[in-house]
C-alpha cells in the first residue's frame, strides 16, 4: 500500500489546480470559437507529451536520487526559486502593484485572437496553452514527488486537480473566474518555499534530516505565509498612502 505524504499531495494539488484553470480557459475559448474537436486534439496531444516528459524525468531523478546526495539540495533550490516567484506575484497583486489574474479577460482575449485564426492555428493555441501550463505542473510533480519516491502520489494529486477543474468547467461552461487564485498562490508559494528550505537544509546538513524532519514544515509554512501576508498588507497601505498624498 502506497504511503501518501499529504503535505506534498496538497501542495501539488493546489499548484496544479491553478495551472489547469488557466489551461482550461484557453481550451474552452478554442472549443467555443473554433471547434471542440480542434480544442481537444491540441489539449490531448499536449497531455500525451507531458505524460512522457513526467515519466522520463521523474524516473531519472528518482534513480539518481538513490546515489547522489546533493540532488535533493538542487531540487530544494529549484523549489525555493519557484516558491519565491509564486509568492512575489501574490504579494504584488494583494498590494495592488499588479492586476489580479482575470480568467474572463484572458478568455475574451483568446477568443479575439481565434476569430482571425484558421483550424491549424487554433489547434496550436490549445496545444501551446496546455503544454506551457502543464510543464509547470510536471516540474512541481517531479520536484515534490522525488522525495521518498512519492512521484506516484504527486502524479495522482495533479490528475485529481485536473479532474476537479475539468468537471467544474464543464458544469459552468464558462471561465472559472471565481477561483481564489491569488489566495491559492499565497498558500502554494509558501508551501513550495517550505519544502525547498527543508530539503536544502537537509542536503547541507548531510544527514538527510534537518531539525524535526517533515514536522519543521509547519513552522516554516507559518513563517513564509505570515510574512507574505504582512508584506502584502504593508505594501498595500504604503501604495494607498502614496496615492492619497498625490495632488
Amino acid at each position: 500500500m502506497m504511503h501518501v505524504n499529504w503535505g506534498m499531495f496538497s501542495a501539488v494539488f493546489l499548484a496544479a489546480g491553478v495551472e489547469w484553470v488557466e489551461a482550461f480557459t484557453i481550451v474552452l475559448a478554442v472549443g467555443i470559437t473554433a471547434s471542440w474537436r480542434t480544442a481537444m486534439g491540441g489539449a490531448l496531444t499536449a497531455m500525451l507529451l507531458l505524460s512522457i516528459c513526467a515519466l522520463a524525468g521523474g524516473g531519472l531523478l528518482i534513480r539518481l536520487g538513490d546515489h547522489i546526495g546533493w540532488l535533493r539540495g538542487i531540487v530544494g533550490a529549484f523549489l525555493i526559486l519557484f516558491g519565491l516567484r509564486w509568492l512575489a506575484k501574490a504579494i504584488a497583486r494583494h498590494a495592488g502593484l499588479k492586476d489580479l489574474h482575470d480568467e474572463a479577460k484572458e478568455f475574451s482575449e483568446t477568443r479575439e485572437v481565434l476569430a482571425h485564426a484558421n483550424r491549424r492555428a487554433s489547434w496550436l493555441i490549445a496545444f501551446k496553452g496546455v503544454l506551457l501550463e502543464g510543464l509547470e505542473v510536471c516540474l512541481i510533480v517531479i520536484a515534490l514527488g522525488m522525495k521518498d519516491k512519492q512521484l506516484a502520489g504527486a502524479g495522482i494529486a495533479a490528475l485529481a486537480a485536473l479532474a476537479v477543474v475539468a468537471c467544474a468547467g464543464l458544469l459552468v461552461k464558462a471561465p472559472l473566474s471565481r477561483v481564489p487564485e491569488n489566495t491559492i498562490k499565497f498558500v502554494v508559494g509558501s508551501m513550495l518555499l517550505s519544502f525547498g528550505t527543508l530539503w536544502s537544509m537537509e542536503a547541507m546538513a548531510g544527514t538527510g534530516v534537518w531539525w524535526d524532519g517533515d514536522l519543521s514544515l509547519l513552522p516554516l509554512l507559518g513563517i513564509f505565509l505570515g510574512g507574505g501576508l504582512l508584506t502584502g498588507q504593508w505594501l498595500r497601505v504604503s501604495v494607498r498612502k502614496t496615492v492619497e498624498a498625490q495632488p
